[in-house]
């Protein structure tokens, strides 16, 4: 089965953007998302956060780092994400 075919069956994965908060943990670092929800009395936007852990199997995140989560089988007892990509880089100060 041809990697186009495979992809088509699987279905679209979710995706999730967000920022590197921890990488102490061997490939593996901890994501914030951040999101926005509609309060239920007060009728107006408010933010919240979510963390994710996920699988980075070349240990190339950095705290401050802005990556691209993807959707995975359970990979341990927290993680069910892979870092896709690093969109950018944290500044180094």
């Amino acid at each position: 089965m041809t990697e186009t075919t495979a992809a088509a069956t699987r279905g679209r994965r979710q995706e999730k953007v967000g920022v590197v908060v921890s990488n102490r943990m061997d490939k593996t670092v901890v994501v914030e998302v951040e999101y926005t929800v509609m309060h239920r009395l007060y009728q107006r936007y408010q933010k919240k956060t979510s963390k994710f852990y996920a699988h980075d199997d070349a240990n190339a995140c950095k705290v401050g780092d802005v990556v691209r989560l993807v959707s995975s089988r359970p990979l341990s007892r927290l993680k069910r994400w892979r870092v896709a990509e690093v969109v950018k880089r944290a500044e180094e100060s």
